[in-house]
């Protein structure tokens, strides 16, 4: 049975966690996630899950630990921000070569210097091609949901690599929420028992974990790897179905909005879609066709399925919370840009719109600015910038 209750983000994701009750969480405090597990210590030491809490010195060994509980046989998980992914990069390539099937919220926070604990995309977004899978959140219900279907998606037989539930720090971690949560009997039915192909601690079947590979055999391993990425879209629909039928909420890849129809459409990931939804709909009885997408699933990036849902649109702007400097555009700008490029005959007009660095507002007033650029270059086919800079002082 399922309840409405009111709670931040970060509440949310520690009740997922505790529905969960994973074998072991190893985590070190940075904000905005700190709460998470603040919260989910209090539900350690309340004896309402089984788990073996690890506080550690640094992320860099909250992850190294959630690494060696893992490849132990254990369903473990950490969660992190910002400077915090950052000293765990080492071993974020190292989970994911290992195929060590983690779950981590990471709750997106803007990467120093300056020194900023406000949101952005750029410290997930610097992670995007460490292989872990990426799935975005707009809101807490999603966030709770995300990290439920993500222990299912990572433990997968065909997928058994480590996935980031990311969601907007402050805008999401600490705003209160109406959501929807189910009780604890129906989502351990559906989470399951973890019983793990390999574990180190098997020895009756022992196997060796990060072994040397070489030019012998190193290239074989990232191809496996990239092998699972493609095959994870599938059970992460999977996944869905199954979950939609626990809790009445169905997710796929991407959400549309208003888009069958659309002549101009944004592309953007996480909370600024929910700023975007009324402004559409403003237009919309103004008679401009306007519509959106919003990537949930960024790893693996979901390419041809996305540019399919776009082909019929005049002109798309792409909105990133994150920068590549000295790339051609911001992260999500050059992956939507990519993928229409192989469309047939005429594909749509794609322009890049960088907004919300270190937690800077993102207000309805920006969307709409965004929605006329849009509307002048399909009236007359020019742009004025290729990448624009929104809402920033000049």
């Amino acid at each position: 049975m399922a309840k409405k209750v009111a709670l931040t983000g970060n509440e949310a994701v520690a009740l997922a966690m505790k529905q969960i009750n994973p074998d072991v969480v190893a985590a070190y405090p940075i904000t905005p996630q700190t709460d998470i597990v603040q919260y989910f210590s209090s539900f350690v030491a309340d004896g309402q899950v089984d788990t073996e809490f690890v506080t550690v010195e640094s992320e860099h060994s909250a992850m190294s630990a959630t690494v060696g509980a893992s490849a132990a046989g254990a369903r473990a998980m950490t969660a992190t921000s910002s400077q915090g992914l950052a000293l765990m990069w080492e071993v974020l390539y190292i989970a994911a070569g290992s195929r060590l099937p983690i779950v981590m919220p990471m709750v997106n926070r803007a990467l120093s210097a300056p020194i900023n604990i406000h949101c952005d995309h750029s410290d997930s977004m610097g992670a995007r091609d460490s292989g872990w899978i990426q799935i975005y959140s707009e809101n807490a219900q999603e966030a709770y949901d995300n990290v439920l279907q993500a222990i299912r998606i990572a433990e997968h037989p065909d997928v058994q690599l480590p996935v980031m539930v990311c969601y907007d720090g402050f805008i999401i971690s600490h705003g209160m929420e109406t959501l929807e949560v189910m009780d604890d009997d129906p989502v351990k039915k559906f989470v399951g028992a973890y019983r793990p192909e390999h574990a180190l601690l098997d020895v009756d079947h022992p196997y060796t974990m990060g072994p040397l590979a070489l030019q012998d055999f190193y290239f074989e391993s990232r191809r496996q790897m990239a092998d699972a990425m493609e095959h994870s879209p599938k059970v992460i629909l999977d996944v869905a179905k199954e979950y939609a039928k626990l809790s009445g909420r169905e997710y796929s890849l991407f959400e549309t909005y208003k888009l069958d129809d659309a002549e101009i459409a944004i592309v953007v990931l996480s909370s600024a879609a929910g700023t975007a939804r009324p402004v559409i709909d403003d237009l919309r009885k103004k008679g401009i066709k306007a519509g959106m997408l919003k990537p949930r699933v960024f790893r693996p990036f979901p390419a041809a399925e996305m540019a399919k849902a776009l082909s019929h649109v005049k002109v798309v702007g792409v909105l990133d919370r994150a920068d590549s400097l000295a790339g051609h555009g911001g992260p999500l700008f050059n992956e939507v840009r990519s993928a229409l490029y192989e469309l047939p005959g005429k594909r749509p007009v794609v322009t890049g719109y960088i907004f919300g660095l270190g937690g800077r507002d993102f207000t309805p007033e920006n969307v709409d600015g965004i929605l006329a650029d849009l509307k002048q270059t399909a009236d007359t086919g020019k742009y004025a910038n290729l990448v624009t800079y929104v809402g920033i002082r000049e």
